[in-house]
């Protein structure tokens, strides 16, 4: 198999798991910033799962 096809799937595939994690996410119900308080966690913990899987690909592609 090549190496592109390898990587394109790979690509797809950490594109659906990013996918599904920000689905997780709530929008606030407020318009102030005092809303954004109790979706803080959720954010921050997508985030740092975002750069978790962002590492992870760009290990990936400089194998």
């Amino acid at each position: 198999m090549e190496k592109n096809r390898l990587e394109a799937f790979s690509d797809g595939v950490l594109a659906i798991i990013i996918t599904i994690m920000v689905l997780e996410m709530k929008v606030p119900q407020g318009t102030g910033v005092s809303a954004l308080r109790p979706v803080l966690p959720v954010f921050l913990s997508y985030l740092m799962s975002f750069l978790y899987v962002g590492i992870y690909w760009n290990n990936h592609h400089h194998m």
